[in-house]
């Protein structure tokens, strides 16, 4: 009798999804075989846990988890012997950086075997690598199709088996979802194959496209009338997980059927008549979470018009656990990697914090100077700056970044940004010094980071490990979910900022747009309107589809949806084929303001592409040579 092996991660999303103290003193389960996991509850349920785990693609679209030096359960890509495939893509590490790096949101900058710098300047290979989820997907998928068809035979009670399975579900759409954006049409399994299964289930051929988001779309209609509306352990899959990820998969195949092409054999594309029909189904399901859902906009540490409390207040968007805008979380609180604690904690601190860190880096994903531009001015001017003009004077931190959108400042942190135990230089002690290069009172620049000028050093500390390795930095940073008390003077894996899988600001938004599509245009300008009020801007008079992205933009930065977005509203040829900016602080001695060098390609030789091929991940020769009945996508 085969045995299931998930010896680790039956402690580790135990740990993870449930928040009582008697399942995290649990101790490692051992091995158990079939006939003992499907006739205990205990075990039944810590299987469908450790699928909670196995969908790391939940979090910012990782694609594996990371629970021990030899790798995981779940590394069943065959490449998965070199660590970027197993460590540097994993939702504990490096992982969710990814598909911000991809995107036009960030430029990689430094950290081990995160990135994906050969992608973004030449397009994805026919042999992939990029952010795939395929082998561990199936892997996932399987393990779910044996939960769905084992558990109506166990013994657990009949309303609980129709919650458990409901979540079985649940997990599969979003493998598939995840899948389904990145491929088009993959096989569809929904059964456990053996080996006296026929050829059609051991060599399964692709679905349509159209097949595949109907299938999301379907299962998730149908589990969100099954599942709880709260469940006992937060972190499960509920009614609205169920409703978002609806909400979500529709508004993506509506975009793919008005804005895509449809290929001959339907394996990539959607008909085109039939936009409107998923755009419907995204607006209904955004409808029913903003009418009768619990949730609402974060707004507790607002204080009238005060612009810094609206800067906290968005930050803690992210760091007020379970709080009203979250409806679905992977939570992060337990032990980290090192002693343990295995995917109870990730690494984002580490990976985009200002210094100090351990390793004397931090700042992995470097936003561009354009996205920086696309905050707007707390009046509502556009943000874009007149680069030349910028360029003529000196200027201090808080002239140049005067009355920004407050999102500006919860969002991207730069030179000048408060954080604790910042080395001081020019600014002092808790603050960023991020300027790179020094003019002294005789004109001359120094720009050596082993100079200095009457004990200023030339390179502030924080450029200090880019210059000293001559990585070229954009000047800004990361600060959404930085956690400000999070340690990060030790290894990997020390946050404990929950992660939103689903928040409301994106219902609101996908609310907006279904609506746009549809002709609801005054429904559209309310839901955007309602985020705007939130940030601290103003409320728009007008809605276009341009205004509806904008938002979308500066308001769901790094959240793992502006490269999706560009590739299904198939704009990402045109913005992800172009050079992008960013700045150098320049620290005038003797007035200590600072001279602002604007860099328009700051990319260089791997200026960012997008060729066409990209708007699909190849299938490859690998997976074409052990199924014969798979078709390559278009351009590969």
């Amino acid at each position: 009798m085969k045995t299931i092996n998930y010896i680790f991660s039956l402690l580790v999303v135990l740990n993870s999804v449930s928040c009582t103290d008697d399942l995290l003193d649990k101790q490692p389960l051992d091995r158990y075989t079939d006939a003992v996991v499907w006739d205990d509850p205990a075990l039944i349920d810590a299987f469908l846990l450790s699928q909670y785990a196995y969908t790391p693609v939940m979090i910012n679209d990782a694609t594996t988890m990371f629970s021990s030096w030899e790798g995981s359960p779940l590394n069943r890509d065959p490449r998965s012997s070199n660590l970027r495939f197993w460590f540097g893509n994993s939702a504990q590490t490096f992982g969710p950086g990814l598909s911000i790096e991809i995107s036009d949101e960030a430029k990689y900058t430094s950290g081990a075997w995160a990135n994906v710098v050969p992608e973004k300047a030449w397009g994805i290979s026919p042999d992939g690598g990029m952010m795939e989820w395929w082998e561990n997907a199936y892997y996932t998928i399987r393990n779910l199709n044996e939960f769905i068809q084992r558990v109506p035979g166990s013994p657990l009670g009949s309303a609980i088996k129709e919650t458990r399975i409901a979540e079985a579900r649940f997990l599969r759409a979003y493998c598939y979802f995840a899948m389904v954006k990145r491929y088009g049409g993959v096989p569809l399994l929904t059964e456990v194959p053996d080996m006296n299964s026929p050829d059609s289930l051991l060599y399964p051929s692709r679905k349509t496209e159209q097949q595949l988001w109907d299938f999301v779309l379907n299962e998730t209609r149908e589990i969100a009338a099954v599942l709880p509306s709260v469940q006992d352990d937060y972190g499960r899959a509920t009614r609205w997980a169920a409703l978002s990820l609806h909400n979500r998969a529709a508004l993506y195949a509506g975009s793919v059927a008005k804005y895509g092409e449809l290929s001959a054999n339907r394996l990539t594309g959607i008909p085109g008549e039939l936009a409107d029909s998923y755009f419907t189904m995204a607006y209904e399901a955004a409808n029913e979470i903003i009418t009768q859902g619990p949730f609402d906009l974060y707004q507790a540490d607002i204080k009238g018009n005060d612009p810094k409390s609206r800067i906290q207040n968005f930050k803690n968007v992210f760091l007020v656990k379970r709080n009203v805008e979250t409806i679905m979380a992977k939570q992060h609180g337990g032990q980290s990697f090192d002693p343990g604690g295995g995917t109870t904690t990730w690494s984002w601190d580490i990976c985009q914090a200002p210094r100090p860190s351990v390793w004397g880096q931090g700042n992995y994903q470097a936003p561009y100077l354009e996205l920086v531009e696309a905050f707007e001015y707390i009046d509502g001017r556009p943000g874009k700056l007149d680069r030349d003009y910028v360029q003529s004077k000196l200027w201090t931190m808080d002239e140049l970044w005067a009355n920004k959108d407050p999102r500006f400042y919860a969002s991207i942190w730069t030179n000048g940004t408060p954080w604790r135990d910042a080395v001081g230089s020019n600014f002092g002690k808790d603050t960023v010094n991020f300027h790179r290069g020094l003019i002294k009172p005789d004109g001359k620049m120094l720009t050596s980071f082993s100079e200095s000028y009457n004990g200023m050093p030339a390179v502030g500390d924080q450029s200090f490990f880019h210059a000293s390795t001559g990585i070229i930095n954009t000047g800004f940073g990361i600060m959404k979910y930085l956690d400000p008390t999070a340690n990060n003077m030790i290894w990997l894996m020390e946050s404990r900022t929950d992660y939103s899988i689903f928040r409301f600001a994106e219902t609101l938004l996908n609310f907006a747009e279904a609506a746009f599509e549809l002709g609801r245009t005054s429904e559209a300008l309310t839901a955007v309107n309602r985020i705007r009020s939130r940030a601290g801007v103003p409320a728009l008079t007008s809605i276009t589809m341009e205004k509806i992205r904008h938002e979308r933009r500066v308001e769901l930065a790094f959240e793992n949806h502006r490269y999706w977005d560009l590739r299904r509203w198939r704009t990402a040829e045109a913005d992800l084929t172009r050079s992008f900016s960013g700045v150098q602080y320049v620290l005038d001695y003797s007035t200590r303001k600072y001279k602002v060098l604007i860099f328009d390609d700051i990319d260089g030789d791997q200026r960012p592409t997008f060729p066409a091929r990209c708007y699909y991940f190849p299938i490859t020769k690998a997976r074409i040579s052990q199924n014969k009945n798979l078709i390559e996508n278009p351009g590969y």
